[in-house]
């Protein structure tokens, strides 16, 4: 049964422009993160607390978060993979963030140099100061539907990530197509293995639209009654592991096909366009999206 209700989580500011070639200046961060505040967005990943040598684009996320306007409608984000960038969140006024898994052993020797077992006991440090400061924590796993140097990924594999990632103090759990190559068929056999040790609504969809396949595979997750989706506006990121390819499914997507099932996000579509036009602009070229084109065309 399709879910009457969907929770978007904005993540165009952090995924989305962390791999983008343009470094934005957090004057332009904050514009974009200020209009889809407009939006009826309630959940916006605003930022990352990493090293600048490894993500430039996020060098700056302490000077957005400190200048962000406080408000009780909208929750702002952070990833913070380590200690030392959840003291920084903390020092910047964060009040949620986010650790990373990888349900690929390969991915994980390849991008943090460790196993997928000692990845997770990093993280123990980062839930005690997280639980002192009284900072939720949400759990992103990398590659549920396959990595670019493993392949095929297991979905037995992603449950114990995700359930590791649980036990250790999540809030909520996003499963991640990082390079885009699930299908329905995949992601059916996905969730049929993730839900049967992790409730529905413990769960978030973050599917990446390289080969084109993230709509059908959203609303193949919402015939399971997944109701978090996770999207990027203007369709924001590449793919770093498929040269030329779209990153993240476009949140103007995502809701569009939500309003034509009658599904509420609670998300106003002129709005939106007005942070995809924005957003847009500055990186000089036209959204990803193709609802955004379309309407915009108008």
């Amino acid at each position: 049964m399709l879910p009457s209700k969907v929770s978007i989580v904005e993540v165009g500011p952090r995924d989305g422009l962390q791999n983008e070639t343009l470094n934005l200046s957090a004057a332009q961060k904050i514009e974009l993160i200020n209009l889809l505040s407009k939006t009826g967005l309630k959940r916006i990943e605003a930022g990352s607390f990493v090293s600048p040598k490894w993500v430039p684009q996020m060098a700056n996320s302490d000077e957005v978060f400190q200048a962000l306007p406080s408000r009780t409608d909208v929750q702002y984000s952070a990833l913070t993979p380590n200690i030392r960038g959840l003291e920084t969140a903390i020092d910047a006024g964060v009040k949620e963030v986010a650790v990373f898994g990888s349900a690929s052993e390969a991915f994980s020797q390849k991008n943090i140099n460790c196993s997928i077992s000692e990845s997770l006991k990093r993280f123990e440090d980062v839930f005690q100061l997280a639980d002192k400061n009284n900072i939720k924590v949400r759990g992103y796993v990398s590659c549920v539907m396959g990595c670019p140097y493993q392949g095929d990924i297991s979905p037995k594999a992603v449950t114990q990530v995700s359930k590791a990632l649980l036990d250790m103090g999540c809030y909520e759990i996003s499963l991640g197509d990082t390079i885009g190559a699930g299908t329905p068929r995949a992601t059916s056999l996905l969730l049929e293995d993730v839900l049967k040790d992790i409730p529905a609504q413990k769960l978030a969809a973050h599917f990446h639209d390289t080969y084109g396949q993230a709509l059908v595979n959203l609303y193949k997750a919402l015939e399971y009654g997944i109701a978090t989706i996770d999207s990027a506006v203007a369709g924001l990121g590449g793919c770093p592991y498929a040269k030329g390819a779209s990153g993240n499914v476009a949140t103007e997507d995502v809701v569009y096909m939500l309003n034509g099932m009658k599904i509420s996000s609670g998300v106003n579509m002129d709005r939106l366009l007005t942070a995809s036009s924005y957003i847009s602009e500055v990186l000089g070229r036209p959204p990803v999206s193709k609802a955004a084109n379309a309407l915009l065309a108008k």
